[in-house]
C-alpha cells in the first residue's frame, strides 16, 4: 500500500471512528423518525420510509428534509444528536495510531461539529493535537457527502492538496469524488476483513482503492511501513 505520499489525513466519524457496534446511529435514526412524526405529521410507517428515501436521494435526510420542507437545520441536529454517549468506549490505541500519522488530521463529517466533538470526547481522540480541523455540515454549506461541493467546501476552507491526501469513510458512496480527485480512499468496514484486505473491492467500484474492518490496525499497518 503506497500511502508515503499523503500529508493529509481525512477521517469520516460516524461507524469509522468508532464501531457500529456501537449503535450510535441507531440512536439518532430514532430521534429522525420522532422528529419527522412531530415536524411533517406523518405516522411512524412514514416518517421511516422518507428517512431512508431523503437519505438515499440527497446523501443525507437532513438534506431531503431542507430540500423538500424548508426544515431548520440546526434546529434537527440539535434534537436527533440529544443522545447517549456512554455507549462508546475510549480507544487508545486508535489515538496513538492517529497521532503518529505524518501530516495533518482533520475530520469530515455529515453530522454537525459540535456532536463530532461530543463523539471524539466519548472515544478519547479529543486531544486538541490529535486533530488539526473539525469540519462538519454546516461548515459545508450544509451540502452533504456524496455532493462534490461538500468536498470542495471543505478542501477549500482547510487548503489541501487532494493529491497529497487519503479519505477514510464507511459509505463507500462518500469516496467517489475523493477518488476522482486523486485521494487515496479506504472504506472501513462494510464486511470482516483484516487490515489489509483487499478482497470484495470490485462490488464497490474503482473509487475503493482498500477496505479495512480494523482502523487501529490498518493504520499501525501503514506505520510499520
Amino acid at each position: 500500500m503506497d500511502f508515503s505520499h499523503v500529508r493529509v489525513w481525512i477521517f469520516d466519524l460516524d461507524n469509522t471512528l468508532y464501531p457500529p457496534e456501537a449503535q450510535l446511529f441507531a440512536q439518532i435514526e430514532r430521534r429522525m423518525t420522532a422528529y419527522m412524526m412531530r415536524v411533517l405529521g406523518v405516522p411512524q410507517g412514514d416518517a421511516d420510509r422518507l428517512r431512508a428515501e431523503y437519505w438515499r436521494l440527497h446523501g443525507t435526510t437532513l438534506a431531503g428534509l431542507m430540500a423538500e420542507h424548508q426544515v431548520d437545520a440546526t434546529h434537527y441536529l440539535a434534537d436527533v444528536h440529544d443522545i447517549d454517549f456512554s455507549v462508546l468506549d475510549p480507544a487508545p490505541d486508535l489515538a496513538k495510531a492517529i497521532a503518529a500519522l505524518p501530516g495533518r488530521r482533520i475530520i469530515h463529517t455529515n453530522g454537525d461539529a459540535a456532536y463530532a466533538r461530543r463523539v471524539l470526547a466519548a472515544r478519547g481522540l479529543d486531544d486538541p493535537a490529535l486533530f488539526d480541523s473539525v469540519y462538519g455540515i454546516e461548515e459545508a454549506g450544509f451540502h452533504p457527502k456524496p455532493a462534490a461541493i461538500a468536498f470542495d467546501r471543505v478542501l477549500g476552507a482547510a487548503g489541501i492538496d487532494p493529491q497529497q491526501a487519503a479519505f477514510f469513510e464507511d459509505d463507500p458512496r462518500n469516496l467517489a469524488v475523493p477518488h476522482a480527485l486523486g485521494m487515496r480512499t479506504v472504506l472501513v468496514g462494510q464486511g470482516r476483513h483484516g487490515p489489509d484486505a483487499l478482497d470484495g473491492l470490485a462490488e464497490h467500484g474503482p473509487h475503493v482503492q482498500h477496505r479495512t474492518d480494523d482502523l487501529t490496525g490498518f493504520l499501525q499497518g501503514l506505520l510499520r511501513g
